[in-house]
């Protein structure tokens, strides 16, 4: 699930702010000589059905089954995995259960050939600078540095454009298995103080901590329990908002629901427990909330969210000492993201009676909020993000799932367009009404992630910082295709291979679909080290998604979420079809939702694919909701309450639906032990059931990471070690081997 909070709550910000990114959108001109060993990996001459009649049915751990059958409307449904529902780290049997999978799965993959040549080629790959775009506070610049294989990125200040960058916080000392991570930061208006939250193992609690910036001490403030926060100062730098869920009951935060979600405003110097809550409002439905201050400190601007992919909007008026909540949009069907403001002026995106989204502005002078259209929505682009920057907006489009920016007046007229350095994607900008700078970054499957300056007067971008990696991306081919799906709807793939890779390959083909979340464009060294080996890297921009506006992510949300299986069934059939991928090659991938994605079309259409690799999937879907933020999903899913929901759900919940007595691809589940937004118990359940069941000789396996969460915060070699042990999978029943190059 997506409940990451970002300094853009649109999508371009989400994706593409760094400092926060989609764990499961992964973060080279020199020479391949790099390759470690000696050694290229290529496609093994026999072919994509090299080992599927070689295996030998595995022997599984035997798996307590209680008996447990409830009726819900009609429908008996047994449950004989639902003791491991309990926290892994708390209950022994469950402790039990997964040492003997992590046993199993070890043996299994450090067994395989290509794991070795996948790791090694994963730390090189990996293994290069990675900046975020800065942050300009008081005239010094803060951003955050990734050396390469160092667990944790390191945040640095700037003194001036061409000052020294100094080290303010370095977390990689912060726990032995670099599993403690610096999360949220913010720094004061003046640059004087920095407030920053660290997480622990994954999970999705924070502490935030406040940093004097010159001489490097911590104050004595301490907030605990914050949880999908950001976080915003005031102009005058006493005190910053932040959002917090309630404290849980002693031992129960793995476990706690996201429910009573605040805003808080904490003043430096005192006790947590005297900080003022600003914004708790009660509805009939959960919402997350998350604030920002505009720019010249006037106002507080809180959005509040069911993750329906819209949002509510109130302000705070900071000029006047109470600090009165005024809601400007109190439905939450869409989105609503504030741009900039000049005096009393907010500039906002809205899709709002324009499904791709379109440029509004409202007066906070006036006595009730009238929003008028300044720039109006394009028939075929969706707005992916906007800021006020100088005197100009600049607007981040996405057209066929990649990027282009336009700069506007704040009259509205164009003033042009910001030339990017080739076809990827754009956003995440950097820079306030009245500076003559903004910073961006750009990235594409074939650009590493590169941080642009914009002269706002001039209307020139320049690279400020671009890195270098271990790979000749002169070599690699990206192309994007489309395909009708099972309604006859146009839907686009993007397909990445080595230029030299013509025929048919073993695949891997990844999605997401839900929540209103677009896939797009992105360097990752994962995808790398896979193309690299001979394979095709395809990525499906399938319903569900916001490519196209919220109108595609309705058209894959409650009722209508078989559309999203469809389609990725789809994309398999046309990627084999069309020979791109080896007939029985073809490997899938997903995170999140997008574990739910790969769990229902395994179940669905076995015989397509050769391997599967759900990660941190959402696989009981009769149950979701009554685990931690499961009760926000219900606005994507449904409720299982209720009878109309529970019957579509069921007809696709990957638990629930596991064939007996047909072949299925070899799978490969993945999870983490502190993932307490997707809780390990989904994938603990499902593989259970796959292991009990009769469903051919290919393996069935459960891979659990500990001291990590739904993805954010992972140390950089856990991410290696998982990405080694996914591909190694896969190569092994798609036929993707190493040889030595001739």
């Amino acid at each position: 699930m997506t409940m990451n909070s970002t300094r853009n709550r649109g999508p371009a910000g989400r994706c593409l702010d760094e400092r926060r990114a989609s764990p499961h959108a992964a973060t080279a001109r020199p020479a391949l000589a790099a390759l470690a060993a000696g050694l290229v990996l290529t496609l093994s001459p026999t072919g994509g059905t090299a080992f599927a009649n070689e295996e030998t049915p595995m022997t599984y751990p035997e798996t307590r089954r209680i008996d447990l059958v409830e009726t819900t409307f009609g429908a008996a449904i047994a449950d004989p995995y639902r003791w491991l529902e309990a926290d892994v780290r708390r209950d022994p049997d469950v402790r039990a259960f997964v040492a003997a999978q992590n046993a199993l799965s070890a043996s299994y993959l450090t067994a395989i050939p290509e794991r070795t040549a996948f790791h090694e080629r994963l730390m090189a790959l990996f293994d290069h600078e990675r900046l975020t775009a800065p942050e300009k506070r008081g005239g010094r610049y803060f951003l955050t540095r990734h050396s390469g294989l160092d667990g944790q990125p390191v945040l640095l200040v700037r003194d001036g454009a061409n000052g020294a960058d100094r080290v303010v916080i370095d977390p990689n000392g912060w726990s032995e298995d670099g599993a403690t991570a610096l999360a949220e930061w913010e720094p004061s208006p003046d640059g004087t103080h920095l407030a920053f939250a660290i997480q622990e193992g994954g999970s999705d609690w924070r502490t935030i901590r406040i940093l004097d910036v010159e001489s490097g001490a911590i104050l004595d403030d301490e907030i605990e329990w914050a949880r999908f926060t950001a976080i915003a100062w005031t102009a005058d730098g006493s005190g910053f908002f932040y959002a917090r869920n309630p404290k849980p009951e002693a031992g129960s935060a793995f476990e706690a629901p996201v429910l009573g979600h605040a805003i808080h405003f904490h003043k430096l110097g005192t006790p947590q427990s005297e900080d003022r809550i600003v914004h708790a409002p009660e509805g009939e439905r959960p919402l997350l909330h998350t604030v920002e201050v505009t720019p010249d400190g006037r106002y507080a601007v809180i959005y509040s969210s069911a993750l329906t992919g819209g949002n509510g909007l109130a302000v705070a008026d900071l000029s006047d000492p109470a600090w009165p909540i005024r809601t400007l949009v109190g439905e939450f069907d869409d989105s609503w993201i504030v741009a900039g403001n000049l005096g009393t002026r907010l500039f906002l995106s809205t899709q709002k009676d324009a499904e791709r989204g379109k440029i509004t502005t409202v007066d906070l002078a006036d006595p009730e909020p009238v929003f008028t259209d300044l720039i109006a929505q394009k028939a075929n682009a969706v707005i992916l993000a906007a800021a006020l920057v100088g005197d100009r907006l600049l607007v981040s489009f996405m057209a066929d799932a990649t990027s282009r920016v336009e700069r506007y007046r704040t009259d509205g007229t164009p003033d042009g367009v910001v030339e990017l350095p080739g076809i990827g994607s754009a956003g995440g900008f950097r820079g306030r009404p009245g500076d003559d700078e903004a910073f961006f970054v750009f990235t594409s499957f074939d650009a590493p992630t590169t941080i642009l300056r914009h002269d706002v007067g001039t209307n020139a971008t320049t690279a400020w910082a671009e890195p270098k990696v271990a790979i000749d991306l002169d070599r690699i081919a990206v192309e994007q295709r489309f395909f009708a799906s099972k309604d006859g709807t146009r839907v686009p793939v993007f397909v990445v291979r080595r230029r030299d890779v013509a025929g048919p390959a073993p695949t891997m083909l990844i999605g997401y679909g839900g929540y209103g979340i677009p896939m797009i464009p992105a360097f990752s060294p994962g995808p790398l080290a896979w193309v690299e080996a001979g394979g095709v890297f395809a990525l499906a921009n399938i319903r569900g998604g916001g490519e196209y506006g919220k109108a595609w992510h309705d058209a894959g949300r409650l009722g209508k979420k078989q559309n999203v299986f469809d389609d990725f069934i789809a994309a398999a059939e046309f990627l084999k079809a069309e020979g791109i991928a080896s007939a029985d090659g073809l490997a899938i991938q997903g995170g999140s939702n997008g574990g739910l994605l790969v769990g229902a079309v395994v179940n669905q259409r076995p015989d397509l694919f050769a391997a599967a690799l759900p990660d941190v999937g959402v696989m009981d879907m009769l149950r979701f909701h009554r685990f931690t933020g499961g009760p926000l999903w219900m606005q994507e899913y449904g409720d299982p309450a209720k009878e109309a929901d529970f019957r579509n759900i069921l007809t696709y919940s990957p638990l629930h639906n596991i064939r007996e007595g047909v072949d299925y691809p070899a799978i490969l589940a993945t999870t983490a032990d502190t993932d307490d937004r997707v809780v390990p118990a989904h994938s603990f359940k499902y593989v259970a059931t796959l292991q009990a069941a009769d469903l051919g000789s290919r393996p069935h396996l459960l891979r659990v990471e500990t001291r990590a969460g739904h993805g954010a915060g992972k140390p950089i070699r856990k991410v290696i070690e998982q990405t080694a042990d996914m591909w190694a999978f896969a190569a092994r029943w798609t036929g993707l081997t190493p040889e030595t190059p001739k």
